[in-house]
């Protein structure tokens, strides 16, 4: 039987990561079968409903603003136009709409409150909807969860110690500070990162100690290899193996047993072969739709194919938690604050994002 725990170290984990393959798989689709239906696979839908013109400077991300990597920024949809998005998404299979703000972090004012009135009309549709705006104040958690929110995202992206060779804008505490901040609610937490940037086997396993340590651990945690868009920092990245999803993904498992792990970007550039082996060792949990945020994914057909010949079933609404009651704005207990948090901006320089910045423009 598995143990859940909470004091994994860095060698803990590396030492599972780099069992032999038909080992480290066995002791993962194990694990797997203690906590969750092996043939159950919950299907997100992501959507951008403000894109492009963030002024962090990640080094992966091609919406934020210093970098010219061809994408069109939005204003923020509208209520109907998300809406008609979520009714596309539940007619396909998903059980849930993530959406997405290319916003630092979540200010008081006209746009919140209308991404508020979002989440309220997905929750009515009996859909879990997800929100990664950026880093929140307990308050604005708050004012999420009353308005119906299921869960939370707000990834990590690495270890603290490379965080600092990928970000300068925003520091890894901040990460963990929103995911308290959420903690202090009734509103899941999904929260994960990336593999792919440059790191090492040490700073993968950084992230999940970071992840695995917390108490409790995230209900979701998306899995993502690096799609590296031109014109952004890490541009040059070679894409990530299969081997090493499937290393991460099995990993995960076997640190956060009852989790739900997602196979997040990347996912389109993966056989249907390697995405079983991903299933095998442990997700889950896909997103799915024509497009992560701004990163093109697989088409949904070919989804449905995968499905059946490995005879997945899609996991139902709220299989894991229940449903948020909605409560609507004029009865809200929370009022916004217009609160002015001073998030962290740690100003060092890092060469390869300083260079983007300046290229093509």
């Amino acid at each position: 039987m598995s143990i859940k725990k909470h004091d994994w170290t860095k060698e803990e984990i590396i030492a599972i990561y780099t069992k032999p393959m038909m080992d480290l798989l066995f002791e993962a689709a194990t694990v797997h079968r203690e906590h969750h239906d092996p043939n159950v696979v919950q299907v997100s839908t992501l959507l951008s409903i403000k894109t492009g013109g963030c002024s962090e400077d990640c080094g992966y991300c091609p919406q934020a603003a210093r970098y010219n990597t061809g994408i069109e920024g939005n204003d923020l949809m509208s209520v109907s136009q998300v809406k008609a998005q979520a009714l596309r998404a539940k007619s396909s299979g998903s059980s849930r709409v993530c959406m997405g703000a290319a916003w630092r972090n979540v200010k008081d004012g006209e746009e919140f409150d209308q991404v508020l009135e979002m989440v309220r009309t997905i929750n009515k549709m009996d859909m879990e909807v997800c929100c990664t705006l950026g880093m929140i104040t307990e308050n604005q958690a708050q004012r999420l969860a009353e308005a119906g929110l299921y869960a939370y995202n707000h990834n990590i992206d690495t270890s603290e110690e490379y965080y600092k060779e990928v970000i300068s804008t925003r520091g890894f505490e901040d990460r963990l500070q929103t995911i308290e901040n959420v903690r202090k609610t009734n509103v899941t937490v999904c929260s994960g990162g990336i593999i792919g940037m440059g790191e090492s086997i040490e700073d993968r396993a950084g992230m999940l100690v970071a992840l695995a340590t917390l108490n409790p651990q995230p209900e979701s945690v998306p899995i993502n290899a690096l799609v590296a868009v031109e014109g952004t920092p890490l541009e040059e990245q070679k894409q990530v193996e299969i081997w090493e999803m499937i290393r991460m993904v099995a990993t995960t498992r076997i640190v956060m047993p009852e989790t739900q792990v997602r196979l997040s970007a990347g996912r389109i550039n993966m056989s249907r072969e390697g995405q079983a082996m991903c299933f095998l060792a442990g997700a889950n949990s896909i997103f799915a739709g024509d497009k992560l945020l701004t990163t093109p994914n697989n088409d949904a057909n070919d989804d449905i194919k995968m499905f059946e010949m490995l005879g997945l079933k899609n996991q139902k609404p709220f299989a894991k938690a229940s449903q948020r009651e909605t409560v609507e704005a004029e009865d809200s207990k929370f009022v916004p604050l217009g609160e002015k948090p001073k998030w962290s901006r740690p100003g060092h320089t890092i060469e390869r994002n300083l260079e983007a910045s300046t290229k093509g423009k």
